[in-house]
């Protein structure tokens, strides 16, 4: 039987099913910068480009922290604090998608490093 886990990426089909690493490799891409698609040893090794990925999306997270500890005071001069705010909950809405995102990214790694899920009763 087929098992991807919880936070499994929806557009990456269960490993071992048919095609499964072409759907990661696509996924993977698509959640990386344009311009990784342009790098031949990340599309020949899908290992190496899903720790890219994984690498990626943690600086990605890195910066969101940095901008919320930042946002207040160095837009207050620049902006009204409605935008201000708005400015902290976007802030917190990218974290929480990166916080799915890494964790998609981490889960579709391990099985691309041959780990294999099963079902729960």
């Amino acid at each position: 039987m087929l098992v991807a886990p919880p936070g499994w990426p929806a557009q990456v089909r269960p490993p071992d099913a048919p095609d499964w690493e072409r759907t990661a490799v696509n996924w993977l891409l698509d959640i990386c910068p344009p311009e990784y698609r342009s790098y031949p040893a990340l599309r020949r090794h899908v290992v190496v480009l899903a720790r890219f990925a994984v690498l990626h999306v943690e600086a990605c997270q890195q910066s969101c922290e940095r901008g919320l500890s930042q946002a207040r005071s160095e837009l207050r001069d620049v902006a009204d604090v409605d935008v201000v705010e708005a400015a902290v909950q976007t802030w917190h809405a990218e974290s929480a998608r990166l916080l799915a995102v890494r964790r998609a990214a981490g889960l579709v790694e391990e099985a691309l490093r041959g780990r294999r899920y099963v079902a729960r009763l």
